[in-house]
């Protein structure tokens, strides 16, 4: 979930949210510029007072040529702090400075090299293009996030109400994440008060293989949990694959059928991640 870092009320909000990741920016939403410090300030004392002890922290700090992206992250590479969410990626050059400049400040602050991790923001035509090379350029990459207002205004195109003018790209990071082996995370739903029109987008997000989405709202939660969590009777059916699959295995037979469908390599490998997601709910 986004936060205006600058935003008092805001950041003690999503204290008490149910987001599984925060994004406290210092990027767009903090504005006018002299906001910014005021927001690192912000983040800062909320991050080291222990408030948000309980999520994945990642600021979203400023692209490289903003002027402002070192002092982002000087301040608040700081425990409590798990990674940085960097915006505007479009080539893995971008990825490949972020992660040397990391490196740099772990080196200075006595930390461990890789002890802060990078979600890639695409937000461009061109990021959309680069996606898996901006995806494997640093072993710090544990996701990509897609950005769609920005790349619909950097292709000069129209947000049309059926999604038409994003679909490609959205199926493009989706892929590019898989083949890297990161986290695909899809794009904001700007029209937070519309549930229905979240839930549609949520059905295409699980089709196309997103793991996740960014939110702007807490509204917009328990539906995104409900969409990217396996449910109970999925965590059942999961089970009962591979009690099928082993036991056609132990008695020699070619394949194990389930509701009259063969029970082939895939499925096996789709259940065994199922299990694992809903695992890691319970932990």
């Amino acid at each position: 979930m986004f936060v205006p870092g600058h935003n008092e009320k805001l950041m003690n909000s999503a204290s008490k949210s149910d987001a599984d990741v925060l994004l406290l920016d210092i990027e767009d939403s903090v504005q006018p510029i002299r906001n910014k410090q005021l927001a690192r300030d912000l983040v800062y004392s909320c991050v080291t007072n222990g408030n948000f002890k309980n999520y994945l922290v990642f600021p979203r700090v400023n692209d490289r040529e903003s002027g402002q992206l070192l002092k982002d992250v000087h301040q608040l590479a700081v425990e409590g702090v798990h990674g940085f969410m960097y915006p505007k990626s479009t080539k893995a050059e971008d990825i490949y400075f972020f992660d040397k400049l990391l490196e740099t400040i772990e080196y200075e602050k006595g930390l461990s090299v890789g002890t802060f991790k990078i979600i890639a923001l695409i937000e461009t035509a061109a990021g959309v293009l680069n996606a898996q090379s901006i995806a494997q350029a640093s072993k710090r990459v544990v996701s990509l996030a897609f950005g769609c207002e920005d790349f619909v205004t950097d292709l000069e195109g129209i947000h049309d109400h059926e999604g038409l003018s994003i679909y490609s790209a959205r199926a493009i990071i989706a892929m590019a994440s898989r083949a890297a082996g990161v986290i695909p995370v899809d794009t904001v739903h700007i029209k937070i008060h519309d549930l229905e029109d979240l839930e549609k987008n949520l059905q295409l997000a699980v089709k196309l293989g997103y793991e996740g989405m960014l939110v702007l709202h807490p509204k917009e939660i328990p539906l995104v949990h409900q969409y990217f969590t396996p449910s109970d009777q999925r965590y059942q059916e999961a089970l009962e694959m591979l009690r099928l699959a082993e036991e056609a295995e132990t008695e020699g037979r070619g394949v194990a059928i389930m509701n009259g469908k063969f029970i082939g390599p895939p499925m096996i490998k789709t259940a065994k991640k199922i299990i694992e997601k809903y695992n890691l709910t319970k932990k």
